[in-house]
């Protein structure tokens, strides 16, 4: 009789800790960098209400960084935790995270969540549902914004509505399936990528904005790299970003905040938007012709690793509350983890939020950014690709290094008083010091303990630099 009492008192308190974990809701976008929100100044005719509630509800983080800036290797470090020299996917559609590696996902089945994935996945192009998932919702590629083939759970089916909306009313009854038990749900849009459609019913917005270029003329582009200043050439010669895309681009948010509102909304109605813990972010920055007219992503420049990044979470983050501290990627899994009771495996890389809210002083003060070049991968204005590239990005500072192209110029910014990184300061006598100390400070990420050289699917200059055999 006392055997059978300790048991269901053991069952009880099991599941009253499991009933206190919090739901989980992962909203990623793709493409869309930081100020593309009504929070900020940068185009002051755009709305996005939903998103600004979120964030007035809870954090935002106004210095968010992706790892690396191209969407396969982004979107495995969000999954994974780690940088992308750690996971393996190291450039797009190659291959999955080394299953060594697991995804946080995974750690959230074995703690009794049910797990779900809504979306565009884009690393291996199996469509195949994976491990860590309870629920599979996923299409090939990029996918598009009309008609879509989707692999639910293993099965196939055809859908033609525009695939933002798609993809929120399937998750949406996920929300409402698994309401009554600990759920995690991972919501990954294609929107803002290219084609850039804006949903039918946001065609006509901001029909009125000039879209003017974002080309600084007062960017002295004699003191970039050698690389960059040869594609520019070409860019400001009309190849550069069309203002009217760009537009289109920044209209396709729209769809988006309306998938925010109609979640929070559904959470609200259910009971359980303070028990969730909601985190919204995309998987790169976008250059809208920034140095030297430069479009897509891939550089260290703010606006291609700087990304929106906002959290609700009522009983842990106060309303209103503003991030300024350098926050990665990386960070995600952690800090989601932790709020579902379970520490950081080892392998993790990033640093979980909770210190933060806590209001706790100790946190990073630099990051690793890395990218590796991509042979398939051929930008406007030129057949060349974007060189392989590590950087550190600190408070005020960044260095960028181009390690597999011998004698190409480092670039150096001083980011409180040159935010826009226009004037190179690398080569001037009175940096030297400055220079040379974040040239340490690169080094000391590239030790053995923290980083390991990966293995590019590729020939060529990146595997002399890697010293390896391709």
């Amino acid at each position: 009789m006392r055997f059978r009492l300790l048991i269901f008192v053991l069952i009880f308190f099991s599941n009253l800790a499991l009933a206190q974990k919090p739901n989980i809701i992962v909203i990623l976008t793709d493409d869309q960098r930081y100020d593309v929100l009504s929070l900020y100044d940068t185009f002051p005719w755009l709305n996005t209400p939903h998103l600004d509630r979120l964030a007035q509800e809870g954090a935002h983080f106004k210095n968010a960084f992706v790892t690396t800036a191209v969407c396969s290797p982004s979107r495995a470090s969000f999954l994974t935790g780690t940088y992308a020299n750690r996971h393996g996917v190291i450039v797009n559609a190659y291959k999955d995270p080394d299953p060594a590696v697991p995804l946080f996902p995974e750690l959230l089945q074995q703690l009794g969540y049910v797990t779900a994935f809504i979306g565009k996945w884009h690393m291996d192009s199996d469509i195949e549902p994976r491990k860590g998932f309870d629920h599979w919702v996923n299409f090939p590629g990029q996918g598009n914004y009309f008609d879509n083939v989707l692999n639910v759970d293993g099965s196939i089916e055809t859908v033609s509505q525009y695939i933002t909306d798609e993809l929120t009313d399937r998750a949406l009854r996920f929300i409402d399936k698994f309401c009554d038990v600990p759920f995690a749900l991972y919501l990954s849009h294609k929107a803002i990528h290219a084609p850039f459609t804006p949903a039918p019913r946001h065609t006509g917005l901001y029909s009125q904005v000039d879209f003017a270029g974002f080309d600084d003329p007062a960017e002295d582009l004699s003191r970039k790299p050698n690389w960059l200043i040869a594609r520019s050439k070409v860019l400001r010669n009309g190849a550069g970003p069309d203002p009217d895309k760009r537009l289109e681009m920044i209209k396709t948010v729209s769809a988006v905040d309306d998938s925010v509102g109609r979640i929070v909304g559904e959470l609200e109605r259910l009971g359980l938007l303070d028990s969730t813990a909601i985190v919204f972010a995309a998987d790169n920055g976008y250059l809208y012709g920034e140095h030297g007219s430069l479009g897509d992503k891939r550089n260290a420049y703010e606006e291609s690793i700087r990304i929106p990044l906002i959290m609700r979470y009522p009983p842990l983050i106060k309303s209103g509350t503003e991030i300024d501290e350098l926050v990665l990627n990386i960070d995600v899994a952690p800090t989601l983890l932790a709020l579902a009771g379970l520490g950081a495996p080892p392998h993790v890389q990033g640093e979980s939020w909770l210190r933060l809210f806590r209001g706790e002083e100790e946190w990073r003060d630099s990051f690793l950014y890395e990218y590796y070049r991509e042979d398939d991968y051929r930008p406007r204005g030129g057949s060349k690709t974007t060189p392989t590239i590590l950087a550190i990005r600190t408070a005020g500072w960044k260095y960028i290094s181009y390690p597999e192209l011998e004698g190409e110029i480092d670039e150096l910014y001083r980011l409180d008083v040159d935010p826009k990184e226009l004037n190179n300061l690398a080569g001037r006598p009175e940096f030297a010091t400055k220079l040379e100390e974040m040239r340490l400070r690169l080094a000391q990420h590239l030790t053995p303990e923290r980083y390991t050289k990966p293995k590019p699917p590729s020939k060529g200059p990146l595997c002399v630099w890697l010293d390896i055999n391709c």
